[in-house]
């Protein structure tokens, strides 16, 4: 998901329809939250679904559905409310991250090391896949990164938006944003019922680079392991952290050249064939077909854009309004996830808020760095050991549950993501094996190392 809003003109229009959008989205929130999690035995281990995922599902079921559907402009609110969410949702895990930073100095090298499974693990198992699927010259878009928003550039830039390559990572994008948290959600849960991996090793599986499936991952693995909830958020939030920094720079200097190379050396017996067949003097009328069927191509994937273009449109939202609805939304859910109302949970998002907008503030002024870094790093130090009004604030903060604004978050996303499925049918199949296996692969690799790096430090 996007952490940023777009910068289309805030419109009247779209100041109207936040408040059905507000209502639906709050009378999801509340109904999953009082429904609470599921547990279902599989035999080789337990998942456990949370009110989130639930709220995601229902969201998307409530945008799609024939009687009444949610319309095009209604989900473009949701998107921007899920925009301004993600703030919220980094500044609470901000305030995991300060208590736990003594843990999370030791376990640097860990942290670091771990990162090579989130960069690379999709190069090494989903793109053998993808060639074995015959995906062309898309695998490589879509297999060098789990392709957040970065990956547009990078893939852009190097080989053009009219590639091949650009389409994959378009896919990849759509795939992961449509089922991402849901599918991340089941196998964290599965894997961490195994009890086989240390629960700060799963933490940092779960930073994949992306806030949504980052906050579906560690709420699974706060299930299986209840006792060790702050530690994990903390170490989650500053893998996801550091996998976003890094990954722009690994991506274009590491990841996506390997991926090239890689995809290129699988297929070298199918290229060495086509280069003999040109050389050896084909017919001219392959030799026009070739160019035909690359034009046909290159307007496919124009029109593809157009549409991703079309369902990204967004509607800017005035901040205040965003802030004012989420912490409605907030509040109800995270009173029924404390089982009560209390004005601590209201103190508790007046000190988000007020994070989140000085943090922009800052953002806003220097221009070069992100809100979401101030958020975490002014967040962190406010509530570590080393600053003295931390105790209160913790006190207070703690008292909103991180998985109440998670489901807040998600269902708003949910409800976003109708626009997105007429997208899917263009990819095709493939890219849903090669989209699993992508994030099964980020993840798994990124904890096996963790796990070996962990033993290594300590």
């Amino acid at each position: 998901m996007s952490t940023s809003t777009t910068t289309a003109p805030v419109t009247r229009a779209g100041t109207k329809l936040t408040l059905p959008v507000a209502a639906l989205a709050l009378a999801i929130a509340v109904t999953v939250q009082l429904i609470g999690q599921l547990k279902i035995d599989l035999g080789i281990g337990s998942i456990i679904v949370f009110p989130m995922v639930w709220g995601l599902i229902l969201g998307l079921l409530t945008s799609v559905q024939k009687f009444k559907p949610l319309g095009l402009d209604l989900q473009r609110v949701a998107a921007a409310l899920v925009g301004v969410a993600v703030f919220l949702l980094v500044a609470r895990l901000a305030f995991n991250i300060g208590p736990s930073l003594p843990s999370l100095i030791k376990a640097g090298p860990a942290l670091l090391l771990q990162e090579i499974g989130h960069l690379l693990g999709t190069v090494v198992l989903a793109l053998p896949l993808a060639v074995l699927l015959r995906m062309g010259k898309a695998t490589v878009g879509a297999t060098f990164s789990l392709d957040r928003e970065p990956s547009f550039a990078m893939v852009s830039e190097k080989y053009g938006p009219d590639s091949d390559q650009y389409r994959g990572v378009l896919a990849m994008y759509v795939f992961g944003t449509l089922f991402g948290a849901v599918f991340i959600t089941l196998l964290t849960s599965l894997v961490a019922n195994w009890r086989i991996f240390d629960p700060l090793a799963l933490a940092m599986g779960a930073g994949v680079g992306s806030g949504s499936m980052m906050a579906a991952s560690a709420a699974s693995i706060i299930g299986a392991y209840p006792g060790d909830q702050e530690a994990i958020l903390a170490m989650a939030a500053i893998s996801n952290l550091i996998t976003t920094v890094l990954g722009v720079y690994v991506g274009i200097y590491v990841a996506l050249p390997l991926a090239d190379r890689f995809y290129r050396f699988l297929t070298r017996k199918q290229t060495a064939r086509e280069t003999a067949a040109v050389t050896s003097g084909a017919p001219a009328e392959r030799t026009q077909a070739d160019i035909d069927r690359e034009e046909a191509q290159a307007d496919a994937n124009r029109k593809f854009r157009e549409q991703v273009a079309a369902s990204s449109a967004a509607i800017t939202l005035p901040l205040w309004l965003s802030l004012s609805v989420l912490t409605v939304l907030g509040v109800a859910t995270a009173s029924i996830a404390a089982k009560g109302f209390s004005w601590s949970i209201v103190g508790g998002y007046a000190i988000l808020l007020a994070l989140v907008l000085f943090s922009l503030l800052l953002a806003r002024i220097t221009r070069k760095i992100s809100a979401i870094v101030f958020i975490t790093t002014i967040g962190a130090f406010i509530s570590s050991p080393w600053f003295f009004g931390a105790e209160p604030l913790n006190a207070m903060v703690k008292t909103v549950d991180f998985l109440s604004i998670a489901t807040v978050m998600l269902t708003l996303a949910g409800l976003s993501l109708g626009k997105d499925i007429p997208l899917l049918k263009n990819i095709g199949w493939k890219i849903i094996p090669v989209g699993l296996l992508a994030i099964t692969a980020s993840f798994l690799l990124s904890t096996v190392i963790a796990e070996f790096a962990l033993g290594l430090w300590h």
